[in-house]
């Protein structure tokens, strides 16, 4: 698959008088991971009903794996795998019971449905406990079964919502893994997410959906870029060195007992040269140099208004230096 996995243009939605989605635009690049965030109720889980045929939309026309959704929605199902916020698993059955009925769903013939039951199995480190009753599997475990139900069928583009609600961060960290080995196989994956980090992790681009709208759109870098805040950070040892430096930074906000500079900055390579560029002009050499840009949780207050997930904030983006050379350091929208 070449092109766009999955494009919309001008999709909207409504239950009642609450408008969930307001006319939002989508474009997602084949081979990519892309992250849709938002604060609960923004629409997250809307849009992904839409885009995998489960919900219709108000207006809009959206075209997923090269079908129109609204005219050939059966090959848009062929073409994708769902993983929701609840899992699909059937605790009654084993591991091996759930792959195989997921075979006979993709009306996959019995001796093919065994053999992918078992290769996914075993891709997903479940062969021990391919015979034991689901219920008893972690959440982990669960949730790498899931995955494995949605690839039977073998989609090329695969919607993830919320996927790691409730795991631990070792179980976390495995399904980011997960997500890596799909998209380096060549899939698709649509995530949604509230959590921060995952999304500066995994996308490739990350959109931001509030009051039913796109807010903002781009790299996670892009993102940062767009909040003010960001600086660089000098420290010095000599009080000599101090001085120049502050005469030659004026904007710098200074800090004359720990003998810092902190200099406004958007965190990029042109801008850190300039500030290295104007300290050996004047002959002052730092003994610290960080670059701090804002990270997703600052964008995501600055464009919801709401906080991000508290066990998910993301880490401060930070480059650090010595001697002056820098180196690189909802939804449930009813």
């Amino acid at each position: 698959m070449t092109g766009l996995a999955i494009a919309a243009n001008g999709l909207r939605k409504s239950y009642g008088d609450k408008t969930v989605l307001d006319g939002i635009d989508l474009a997602v690049p084949s081979g990519t991971v892309f992250a849709l965030l938002g604060p609960n109720g923004a629409g997250k889980t809307t849009a992904v009903k839409i885009l995998s045929t489960l919900v219709r939309p108000d207006a809009g026309r959206v075209t997923v794996g090269g079908h129109d959704l609204a005219a050939a929605p059966q090959r848009v199902r062929a073409a994708i795998g769902v993983t929701g916020q609840f899992s699909a698993v059937d605790g009654l059955i084993t591991g091996t019971e759930n792959m195989l009925l997921m075979a006979d769903l993709h009306h996959l013939p019995k001796a093919e449905g065994r053999r992918v039951a078992a290769e996914l199995l075993a891709r997903f480190d479940l062969t021990d406990a391919a015979d034991k009753p689901a219920s008893t599997y972690s959440g982990g475990m669960k949730r790498r079964l899931d995955i494995a139900m949605t690839l039977v069928g073998g989609p090329r583009i695969i919607f993830l919502d919320e996927p790691t609600t409730g795991l631990d961060p070792r179980s976390r960290h495995g399904m980011w893994q997960i997500v890596r080995e799909l998209v380096a196989d060549g899939t698709t994956v649509f995530l949604t997410t509230q959590y921060l980090e995952e999304a500066d992790q995994l996308a490739d681009r990350i959109a931001v959906l509030h009051d039913g709208v796109i807010a903002a759109e781009g790299t996670a870098e892009e993102l940062k870029r767009l909040v003010p805040g960001g600086h660089v950070r000098l420290r010095f040892t000599d009080p000599a060195a101090y001085r120049a430096a502050a005469t030659a930074l004026t904007e710098a906000a200074t800090d004359d007992d720990a003998l810092t500079l902190a200099v406004p900055s958007d965190g990029s390579q042109r801008a850190l040269r300039s500030v290295l560029d104007r300290l050996d002009a004047a002959g002052a050499e730092a003994e610290e140099l960080t670059v701090h840009t804002p990270d997703l949780d600052d964008v995501f207050f600055a464009l919801t208004g709401a906080p991000a997930v508290p066990a998910q904030s993301t880490a401060t983006t930070a480059r650090t230096a010595t001697a002056g050379t820098a180196t690189a350091a909802e939804e449930n929208a009813r």
